[in-house]
């Protein structure tokens, strides 16, 4: 039989009937060597048609068990519970990637094996999923497609949360945070928060960004739409149409979030809002707020603005804060207009006052109504003006 690489059925067949008939040549023999050959392509063929399944993971742990003479008990610190143990050596629970890193670290069961990938090893871990409100993320619909149960979440965190972070791509943005000081602040719940943001603006087919797309046109249409009752409705249109993304996401305990800025892996911009007080004032003040990062602060970097607006002062020194601040109030009162018909409003004013004032600039008269409220200290005052409860209204799909 001449020698050949074997391509069909018939081919390897009739090679395994070639080696039976040579398996008793002589030592040194042409036959030997021919016997040699044909079994290497046979060898060949198998491989490629005839793959051996790699070992069954609870097979290798049963095996494992009966050389160190381990009990199912013995299980419990790598698996969990001894109903989790007894659900998993019956295949009725898969092994998370956290029981996998614990059995291949403490009983030496190959990763591979584990993983059912034949000489598969374990990624470093590029986070902890203890560090993350799995629970929280869970309930807001942070893990898409998940099937399993809410107590089985935290078990299988690894693999719910690798998706999710993806978009850094192991590099978590440098956070700038404008916040209270008296509040512990999760600030691996605000990275989950910014994850989501970029998955859910990835899709969006934008032009390309340009500082220079930030022109006065450009804020006078974002102050403009806040006349209108329904401007809020403008806002991702007008944003979109100059390189940015947009996007409203419901904010996660402990994050004290009212808005955000950073930069998308495409270097885009990227403002998001949690509409966390339902107040047009602050919906306002947040994206001008927001946008003046964006304009002053975001320059190809990897930085990330994170904005609690509700509290004065601001808990930080970092002075793009400060500037940002400034930036907003400006856009929508300039200061030579605050000086001379704001501030005298502050000692006494009636709704038609802040009317007029509105306006006459051609603002919302919510925003005017935010300012007397913030820079008086007394959030009492000009609450039919403030427009709470207005914006959800807007946005019915909203969280």
């Amino acid at each position: 039989m001449k020698a050949r690489i074997l391509k069909t059925e018939a081919d390897y067949t009739a090679a395994l009937a070639y080696v039976e008939g040579l398996m008793d040549a002589e030592a040194d023999s042409p036959e030997e060597e021919e016997l040699e050959l044909f079994s290497l392509l046979v060898e060949q063929y198998e491989r490629a048609h005839y793959p051996i399944a790699p070992p069954d993971p609870v097979d290798a742990i049963l095996f494992r068990m009966d050389q160190q003479g381990l009990a199912r008990k013995d299980l419990v610190p790598y698996i969990g519970s001894q109903s989790r143990v007894s659900e998993v050596l019956n295949r009725r629970r898969r092994l998370s990637l956290q029981m996998i890193r614990r059995l291949h670290a403490g009983l030496g069961i190959p990763a591979g094996t584990l993983l059912q990938e034949p000489g598969g090893q374990l990624e470093p871990l590029p986070f902890d999923p203890q560090n993350f409100p799995l629970t929280a993320l869970y309930k807001a619909g942070y893990f898409e497609g998940w099937e399993g149960s809410i107590r089985a979440v935290k078990e299988y965190g690894e693999e719910l949360l690798a998706p999710l972070l993806a978009v850094f791509a192991g590099a978590i943005p440098q956070a700038v945070y404008c916040r209270r000081t008296d509040t512990e602040l999760d600030v691996h719940a605000l990275a989950a928060w910014q994850a989501r943001v970029l998955n859910l603006v990835q899709e969006d087919e934008l032009p390309d960004y340009a500082p220079d797309a930030l022109d006065e046109a450009f804020f006078n249409r974002i102050v403009r739409a806040s006349y209108f009752p329904e401007g809020l409705r403008l806002v991702k249109g007008i944003l979109n149409e100059r390189g940015i993304h947009f996007a409203l996401l419901p904010h996660l305990p402990k994050t004290y979030l009212d808005g955000a800025a950073f930069l998308s892996p495409g270097g885009r911009p990227v403002i998001g809002m949690t509409l966390r007080h339902d107040r047009l004032d602050n919906f306002w003040f947040t994206l001008a707020h927001e946008l003046a990062h964006i304009h002053l602060h975001l320059h190809d970097n990897d930085l990330a603005f994170f904005d609690d607006m509700e509290h004065r002062p601001c808990d930080t020194d970092d002075p793009r804060e400060l500037e940002a601040n400034a930036f907003a109030q400006e856009l929508f009162i300039p200061e030579a207009v605050w000086q001379a018909e704001g501030l005298p409003l502050l000692a006494f004013c009636e709704e038609r006052d802040l009317l007029a004032l509105a306006e006459k600039l051609e603002i919302s008269p919510a925003i005017v109504s935010g300012r007397i409220r913030w820079e008086s200290g007394d959030y009492t005052r000009s609450t039919r003006l403030i427009g709470q409860g207005k914006v959800r209204e807007l946005f019915p799909d909203f969280g």
